[in-house]
C-alpha cells in the first residue's frame, strides 16, 4: 500500500477513535459542560467522516447545525442544570433497569450486525468532485433546500424552548 492510503485509513480510524473518545466523556462525565464537550468531540469526528467520506456539504452542515445544537445543550446546562457547588445524588439505577438497558443494548446491536453482514456492498465509484463554493451555493439552493430549512426550523425551535425555559426559570416559578 502507498504511503496515502496508510494515511487516509489513519485518518479514518482517527475519526473513528475521535467519536467514541467523545461519547466516552460524554457519559461519564460527572459535570454538564464536560458532557457537552464529549458531545461536541465526538460530532466533530463524525463531521470529519463525511469530509472524509467525499461529501464536504454534508460535513459543513455537520459542523454548522452541531455549533447550534450545543450551543443549546450549553444554555439548557445553565439554566437548568445543577449548579456546580452541588453534589449530583449517587444512586444507581434498580436491577430491573439495567437489565432492561442491557437486553435493548444487546438487541440493537445484533439488528445492527445482521443488517451489516446482509447488506450487499458495492465499491465506491472513484469521482473528482466540485468543492466550489458555486457548486456548495448551487446544491444548498437546489438539491439540499428541505434539509437545510427542516435543519434550521429545528434549530429555531430549540432556540425557542431556551427561551421559554429561562423565561419561567430555574424551578418553574412565574416572574
Amino acid at each position: 500500500m502507498s504511503f496515502y492510503r496508510y494515511l487516509a485509513e489513519g485518518l479514518f480510524f482517527g475519526f473513528i477513535v475521535c467519536i467514541f473518545a467523545g461519547a466516552f466523556i460524554s457519559l461519564r462525565a460527572r459535570q454538564l459542560m464536560n458532557s457537552v464537550l464529549g458531545l461536541a468531540i465526538s460530532l466533530l469526528g463524525v463531521a470529519g467522516l463525511f469530509y472524509h467520506l467525499g461529501s464536504p456539504f454534508l460535513a459543513l452542515m455537520e459542523l454548522l447545525i452541531n455549533i447550534g445544537v450545543v450551543c443549546v445543550v450549553i444554555a439548557f446546562g445553565i439554566m437548568v442544570g445543577p449548579k456546580p457547588d452541588q453534589a449530583a445524588e449517587k444512586r444507581p439505577p434498580p436491577k430491573r433497569n439495567r437489565m432492561l438497558a442491557a437486553g435493548a443494548c444487546l438487541a440493537a446491536s445484533a439488528l445492527l450486525l445482521w443488517t451489516v453482514l446482509n447488506t450487499p456492498w458495492n465499491p465506491a465509484i472513484a469521482r473528482i468532485g466540485d468543492f466550489t463554493i458555486r457548486h456548495l451555493g448551487e446544491s444548498l439552493l437546489h438539491q439540499f433546500c428541505l434539509p437545510f430549512e427542516l435543519i434550521s426550523i429545528l434549530l429555531l425551535v430549540a432556540i425557542i424552548g431556551a427561551l421559554i425555559i429561562a423565561r419561567i426559570g430555574r424551578y418553574g416559578a412565574r416572574e
